[in-house]
């Protein structure tokens, strides 16, 4: 198999460029297909933007310290460090020193944020599931396939990222 180089990002194919931009497309219906069940969880919570992206990265992720979750999401400190207050005031995280190091905190769910989040994964899950019922096997087997693909070139450009 060719070996793709990730910091060759664009093209000058306008037919892959075409292409890029339909999956795009597709991507983002997909999506919308996905997300019905999930903001109407995250409007009931009453939580901003920025702290339901802060809950997702922390859940995603497991627990961070406050500086690398707000490079995470690429917002200054002492902003993250408010977001992480009122999550912490509302009980959906937890502050936790490490035992290694005094001085750093780590952020995690609480098991309440935790419930919080499976919820809406498991909401989410269970629509993807609902419209994947519907297909057939080749067509599972095409969507399986691409997924796989996806992930790899996932990983390829996660890892030229920290390289």
């Amino acid at each position: 198999m060719k070996k793709r180089n990730p910091s060759n990002v664009h093209s000058s194919d306008p037919a892959r460029d075409e292409m890029l931009d339909r999956t795009l497309r597709f991507a983002e219906k997909v999506t919308r297909e996905l997300l019905p069940l999930t903001p109407g969880d995250a409007l009931m919570l009453e939580v901003t933007t920025s702290q339901l992206k802060a809950m997702f990265v922390i859940y995603l992720r497991g627990p961070l310290r406050i500086g690398l979750l707000a490079r995470a999401l690429d917002v200054s400190l002492p902003t993250m460090t408010v977001t992480v207050d009122r999550l912490v005031k509302r009980g959906i995280l937890l502050r936790e020193g490490d035992p290694e190091d005094r001085r750093a905190v780590y952020c995690r769910l609480s098991d309440y944020g935790q419930e919080i989040l499976n919820q809406m994964w498991d909401s989410a899950r269970s629509r993807t599931r609902q419209m994947l019922s519907v297909l057939t096997v080749p067509e599972l087997e095409t969507v399986s396939r691409a997924l796989e693909i996806l992930l790899k070139a996932g990983q390829i450009t996660r890892s030229s990222e920290t390289a």
